[in-house]
């Protein structure tokens, strides 16, 4: 008799420890098969050298890499980053480098997140009030929440060199971290992502363009509430 209650005790305690495992897995494999899709994401740390992100090319590959780690099945990550037009004056005459544009840089979209919220479905949407990006919504690629003003260390400052619209500036001065090559001298637009600041104007609330960093190395970017951060975005 003991035997017996022993046994179906046994066969319970086995049933349930199979369905926690299904379920476990369940769970796991939807999470892997969500991030897998991931087409947007703040990065979880910069390059390890301030503004200088290897210029364009340096940023995007930073972001391919962090979402290969993560897991990720898409390519062709860019930065959104912009760099501000140049006049070189090294020759006889004058020449005009032209600018690029961050929102020119991403494609159309639709873009998710590593958990599958969309975050827009174009470039006009993304550079409207109705984009999702927010404390809750902007994560790594790992789907972690990113620091927002309140939090310590605060991590709000995103990395864009860019206007509101997602355009390089022409305000004059450095924005860009001389076209994110620079882990000095310099400056860099950033953004909140989390939409919070010192105050409740337009600027202060801005994903994308909210004010200039204190410099552009990695001990100046947290004297203004960053960490050399970026976002990225699959261009589709």
């Amino acid at each position: 008799m003991v035997t017996s209650k022993l046994y179906k005790r046994s066969i319970a305690i086995g049933a349930a420890t199979l369905s926690l495992a299904a379920s476990v897995y369940f769970i796991s494999s939807s999470a892997t098969a969500q991030g897998s899709d991931m087409t947007f994401f703040i990065t979880s740390a910069g390059p390890g050298k301030g503004g200088d992100l290897g210029g364009l090319e340096g940023a995007d590959a930073h972001c391919a890499s962090l979402a290969a780690a993560a897991g990720a099945s898409k390519t062709n990550w860019k930065a959104y980053l912009s760099v501000n037009a140049m006049i070189d004056r090294s020759g006889d005459r004058p020449k005009v480098v032209p600018g690029v544009d961050a929102r020119s840089r991403i494609g159309t979209g639709p873009w998710h997140n590593a958990k599958g919220v969309l975050i827009a479905n174009n470039v006009d949407e993304l550079h409207s009030d109705a984009n999702a990006i927010n404390l809750a919504n902007g994560l790594d690629e790992n789907g972690n929440q990113v620091n927002g003003r309140g939090a310590k260390p605060n991590r709000h400052d995103i990395l864009t060199g860019s206007t509101r619209q997602g355009e390089y500036s022409t305000a004059g001065g450095d924005t860009t971290c001389s076209g994110w090559t620079s882990s000095a001298e310099g400056s860099a637009i950033v953004g909140h992502h989390d939409r919070v600041g010192l105050s409740k104007d337009r600027h202060m609330v801005s994903w994308n363009s909210a004010h200039g960093s204190a410099g552009c190395s990695a001990d100046a970017f947290p004297r203004t509430g960053g960490d050399g951060l970026f976002y990225c975005f699959v261009a589709e």
